[in-house]
């Protein structure tokens, strides 16, 4: 009787259930959602990742960098990807283009949710210019090294301080009359910029030999030597605010370009870059048995490492 009772009480909710409305068709209709938003946008020749805003229901700002060096002028601008809410359309599609040559440099781009609601983004175009392009002159090469800077034993050390720490002839002086040049290459699908650059030797013709020459004689190549004799190539990640450099066999160094300014190193050590500096954090090991030697700061537990430039003119 009680299995009799159950079944009825399935029987008669399949039944009330099948009178329903469909659960589903509230979903699918759409009328619930109002969600209008740019998720991510790309256009051609972009650089880095554009500020997207929503600012309230009806209006919204998008503020993004066009390769000012590929492209004529901002009147075609390809849209490339778009990326909006669940359910959402825009009056502009993938492949085509907008009009952003103007006295703002600005475009608007209307987003309609699933249930008919629109909001404007205002979509403002900066020109960008690759600004690591040209020659510069190597002025220094600074270290911050040393095992337990908290006890005293740590420096910042000008590499050509101690000549008589490294080879006689190729030293870290042999870098001071080196140029760099740097060349675009192009830009990648994520709107990172790459190229060409090349350490020019100078009028000595010699670039150092990174070797430590006291006991214990140790290579320091890995610390010191960060962007490639001759020729290379480099690439900049706007997203990440890195630039790499890889050599011909394929390896790599990764550091970041600094302005001019003061940086806080902690312990009472800072450190001024005058004009621009590659610089590289480094991977040395504490050698407390080498406390405060020149061994300790040069080659065993180097910390940071700027290479100081100047930018010419022409």
């Amino acid at each position: 009787m009680k299995k009799i009772k159950i079944l009825l009480i399935v029987i008669i909710g399949m039944a009330t259930y099948s009178c329903q409305d469909d659960p589903w068709e509230d979903i699918e209709s759409g009328d619930w959602n109002n969600e209008r938003s740019v998720i991510s946008i790309k256009f051609q020749n972009q650089v880095g990742q554009p500020t997207i805003d929503r600012i309230n229901d009806e209006t919204g700002e998008i503020e993004l960098s066009i390769n000012g060096d590929a492209v004529e002028n901002l009147s075609a601008i390809s849209l490339e990807e778009l990326v909006l809410s669940y359910g959402a359309t825009s009056n502009v599609e993938k492949g085509e283009s907008l009009n952003f040559e103007n006295a703002d440099n600005t475009a608007v781009l209307t987003v309609t949710s699933q249930n008919g609601k629109k909001r404007d983004y205002t979509i403002k175009v900066n020109s960008f210019t690759e600004s690591i392009l040209g020659r510069y002159e190597i002025d220094n090469l600074i270290v911050y090294g040393g095992t337990g800077p908290e006890y005293g034993g740590g420096a910042i050390l000008d590499l050509t301080s101690k000549p008589w720490i490294w080879p006689e002839t190729q030293g870290p002086q042999t870098e001071l009359d080196n140029y760099l040049v740097f060349e675009l290459g192009g830009i990648t699908a994520e709107g990172n910029t790459y190229g060409t650059v090349t350490n020019y030797a100078g009028p000595d013709e010699l670039y150092a030999d990174f070797q430590f020459v006291l006991d214990p004689v140790t290579d320091v190549n890995n610390f010191y030597r960060k962007i490639p004799e001759g020729e290379a190539e480099w690439s900049r990640d706007y997203n990440t605010g890195t630039i790499t450099f890889t050599f011909p066999d394929g390896r790599i160094t990764r550091g970041t370009i600094e302005s001019a300014g003061t940086e806080d190193l902690g312990n009472g050590l800072s450190k001024t870059i005058e004009n621009m500096a590659f610089v590289f954090n480094l991977n040395g090991t504490d050698a407390w048995d080498n406390i405060y030697s020149d061994y300790d700061k040069f080659a065993k537990r180097p910390r940071r490492y700027w290479i100081e430039v100047t930018k010419q003119n022409n």
